[in-house]
């Protein structure tokens, strides 16, 4: 999103807990023109937040897009559940989304100009195809926020947009490498577990996956034309149809 953006002619402030990466991603963008600076964020941290928020605001003066796009998923299913990760999960995929609102939309309204908040969630907030899982619990919760945050921010000039993709290659599948002393370690899980046998399969399907840039263009095209739902994968309409379906025939059923 960020090269996208960057390639747009935007001023664009990348936030990451991750320094080394951060600090690549900065030089590349950079290195083709673009008006880039980056801020060290944990977004699992509110004060962490505001931090990135008030040099964002000392880089650039205005800001008029969010991006509330990190990430983490963590194993372990009915079989062994980790409150440690569920909180970790929690954290960072819902929590970092409310408080990057808390932290960016007063100023958005403040500076009067109008904007717009993408929200990052998941086709695993549209179905329960991950089963019992944090992920899942963090996406649905993320989709249903952004929807009430719509309506809300509507009369003030700014949009919203939630991003629901299937997989993409990006390094998710990898994000225990930051999860913090806080949450615990890991726990390995147990082989030949239901699991174990899906994170195995999600590992594959994300080696395959969408490639990001094709993400980024479709919330570029979202920003552009105030459109809501991004959706990036439509073979997964199916498994949303068999969900409402069902709600749908529920809901019939009372009436019958």
């Amino acid at each position: 999103m960020a090269t996208a953006f960057a390639r747009e002619g935007m001023k664009v402030m990348l936030a990451d807990i991750e320094t080394g990466p951060l600090d690549k991603a900065v030089d590349a963008l950079r290195a083709g023109g673009a008006d880039v600076h980056g801020v060290v964020c944990d977004v699992a941290d509110p004060l962490s937040v505001d931090r990135a928020a008030e040099a964002s605001f000392r880089a650039f003066g205005k800001v008029h897009v969010v991006c509330n796009n990190a990430g983490v998923a963590a194993g372990g299913g009915i079989e062994q559940i980790s409150i440690e990760s569920w909180r970790w999960v929690i954290d960072v995929n819902l929590m970092g989304v409310v408080y990057g609102i808390k932290s960016f939309l007063p100023h958005i309204r403040g500076h009067g100009e109008g904007g717009h908040i993408v929200n990052t969630a998941s086709m695993a907030g549209m179905n329960g195809g991950l089963g019992f899982s944090p992920y899942g619990a963090s996406k649905f919760a993320v989709v249903s926020m952004s929807e009430g945050l719509a309506w809300q921010l509507a009369p003030d000039g700014i949009g919203v947009s939630v991003v629901c993709p299937s997989y993409v290659r990006t390094r998710i599948g990898q994000s225990g490498r930051n999860r913090p002393d806080r949450y615990g370690p890991t726990r390995p899980l147990e082989p030949g577990s239901a699991a174990s046998a899906m994170v195995a399969e999600i590992a594959r399907q994300l080696d395959a996956g969408l490639d990001p840039a094709a993400v980024a263009d479709r919330v570029l095209a979202a920003i552009r034309d105030d459109q809501f739902y991004i959706f990036t994968h439509p073979g997964m309409r199916s498994e949303v149809e068999q969900r409402f379906s069902a709600i749908l025939a529920a809901m019939d059923a009372v009436s019958a």
